[in-house]
């Protein structure tokens, strides 16, 4: 039952903190692009996350349709189904949702939940993410601690983001002109993000900003500040015991050293996304094999070109292999390979 349940998800964040490593949580848009991240983790023995943003959804429905709901229920369906095949646990989340699109897209996939759940079914998401960033602090709280209420009472998490992470990737919050003072997180941001979601029965992650910037960037253009997460961390403790933590998400990855990767682990990120360094890899592949075998996929000069070589098939099984072993590179970047609690934790 590779689909956590919610006490795995939860023992499977605690292992993570603990253990001073992280889940790779990987986006994708399409069957292919998730049975490329079922197999990254599967082949490297990590449990993981995958998810899928509101531009995903409408993706997945069709171009005639763009339904964000209906395509993030329908690839939600195909993981839980394929993931049964695998040997590691998988959580699935959705990512970046903006207040103007929690109507529209958050609450239908809720509302689908608390239907699964009162027919005694599984949730269809195991979390779901409020980015509320762009709103100040109290409103961003008003808004995220009551939907936060209500995924509790299934047993979902969810995940809220103070402070903007820059750049701009498929409907993330922040903008390359973003100020520089909004990609960090204050001591008593954080304190305060504590003190507001304590109050729910419940278990969160949380999107500290330190300077990360969606997109991609030559090694070096990024300047990060992990020290604002072990500040917040300890501003917390000391405000609320030593019992208080975050269970913390580093968003804009791609271009960042490994040395600060590593170092993020070890003040409490149990969670990075992944998405624009496997678009690269899944891309790369389509793009290698056109250019090796441009008179075989175009019908020119009254040639009939090479039906093996232009059936979608022969280049999508190399984009899911390319993006595979992409995301491998990020289990063992985030030292979650061989980690899987598959067998290891409760199914209650």
């Amino acid at each position: 039952m590779p689909i956590a349940t919610s006490q795995q998800y939860l023992e499977m964040l605690e292992a993570a903190y603990d253990g001073h490593y992280a889940y790779p949580a990987i986006n994708v848009s399409s069957m292919v692009t998730a049975n490329a991240a079922l197999k990254g983790l599967a082949d490297s023995k990590s449990d993981g996350i995958i998810q899928i943003s509101t531009g995903a959804g409408a993706f997945a429905s069709g171009l005639n349709v763009k339904d964000q709901p209906l395509g993030a229920i329908s690839l939600a369906d195909h993981i839980q189904r394929t993931a049964d095949r695998y040997d590691v646990l998988i959580a699935l989340h959705t990512d970046h949702c903006q207040p103007e699109a929690v109507d529209s897209f958050l609450m239908p996939l809720i509302e689908e939940s608390e239907r699964r759940t009162a027919e005694g079914r599984p949730t269809l998401y195991s979390s779901h993410m409020v980015d509320a960033s762009i709103l100040p602090l109290k409103d961003n709280l008003d808004l995220s601690v009551p939907i936060y209420q209500r995924l509790a009472k299934m047993g979902m998490l969810i995940e809220i983001e103070a402070g903007v992470v820059g750049g701009e990737e498929d409907g993330a919050a922040g903008s390359h002109d973003t100020p520089a003072e909004k990609l960090y997180t204050t001591p008593e941001d954080m304190v305060e993000v504590y003190s507001r979601m304590q109050d729910v029965d419940g278990t969160y992650l949380f999107a500290a900003t330190f300077g990360n910037v969606h997109g991609a960037y030559k090694p070096g253009a990024v300047k990060l500040e992990p020290k604002i997460l072990k500040n917040g961390q300890d501003a917390v403790r000391a405000e609320f015991g030593a019992g208080a933590r975050f269970y913390l998400v580093f968003h804009g990855g791609s271009g960042s050293a490994k040395s600060e990767i590593k170092e993020t682990l070890d003040y409490g990120v149990v969670k990075m996304n992944v998405d624009t360094d496997n678009q690269y890899a899944f891309t790369r592949a389509v793009a290698d094999h056109m250019l090796k075998h441009y008179d075989d996929v175009l019908k020119i000069d009254g040639e009939v070109g090479n039906k093996k070589t232009y059936d979608p098939r022969s280049y999508l099984k190399k984009a899911e292999q390319a993006m595979a072993a992409r995301v491998a590179e990020s289990c063992q970047d985030l030292d979650s390979a061989g980690k899987t609690l598959l067998g290891r934790t409760a199914v209650v």
